[in-house]
C-alpha cells in the first residue's frame, strides 16, 4: 500500500515537472570542470552555460552551477547548493524585442527535486541605460541571499544608435 501512494506522488510530481520543463530555453553547455573525485560515481563538478536574453537580441549570459555527484547527483535527486556565478555581456546590436517589467524573467532552472529553482532575472537602469541581471536560487520554505549581478551597457553597434532601455520598460 504504501509503495502505491509513494509511486502515486511520484507520478504526480513528474507530470507537474514536465510542463515547466517544456517551457524553459535550454541552456548551452560551454563545459565542466570536476571539483572533486568521487570513486565509482559521478564526481562533483562545476558547469559554465550560455544563455541568450530570449526579449533583447544581442545580449548572452553566462552562468556557472556546481553540480553534485555521488550516488545522489547520479540519479538527479541532490540537492544543488546555491552558488551560482553570472556574468552577461552585449555580443551583437542590442534590440528589445518587446516591453518588459522590472525583474522580468530571462531562465529558470530547478535547482533540486522538489522546490528549488535558480533564476536569472533582467532589469534596467535607466539613469545609465544599462541592462542589469540578477541570478539567484530561491526555495518554497526559505529562499537564499546568495545571488550574482552583471550589468550591460546598451552600447552602439557597427554605427547603429543604441536603443534605450527605459523605452521598453512597464511600470
Amino acid at each position: 500500500m504504501l509503495r502505491r501512494i509513494c509511486f502515486g506522488l511520484a507520478a504526480i510530481v513528474l507530470a507537474l515537472a514536465v510542463p515547466v520543463a517544456a517551457q524553459a530555453q535550454e541552456p548551452d553547455l560551454i563545459f565542466r570542470k570536476s571539483t572533486v573525485w568521487k570513486f565509482l560515481t559521478p564526481d562533483d563538478k562545476l558547469a559554465v552555460y550560455g544563455v541568450d536574453d530570449p526579449d533583447v537580441e544581442g545580449v548572452a549570459c553566462h552562468f556557472t552551477v556546481p553540480e553534485k555527484g555521488g550516488l545522489k547527483g547520479m540519479f538527479g535527486v541532490a540537492e544543488e547548493v546555491s552558488d551560482v556565478s553570472l556574468a552577461c555581456r552585449q555580443v551583437g546590436p542590442i534590440k528589445f524585442k518587446e516591453k518588459f517589467e522590472q525583474g522580468a524573467l530571462v531562465y529558470r532552472q530547478s535547482r533540486s527535486l522538489f522546490f528549488k529553482k535558480m533564476q536569472v532575472v533582467r532589469g534596467c537602469d535607466a539613469k545609465r541605460n544599462v541592462l542589469v541581471y540578477l541570478v539567484y536560487t530561491d526555495k518554497l520554505i526559505e529562499g537564499s541571499p546568495k545571488n550574482s549581478t552583471s550589468s550591460v551597457p546598451v552600447m552602439p553597434w557597427a554605427g547603429e544608435p543604441p536603443q534605450k532601455c527605459a523605452d521598453f520598460v512597464t511600470d
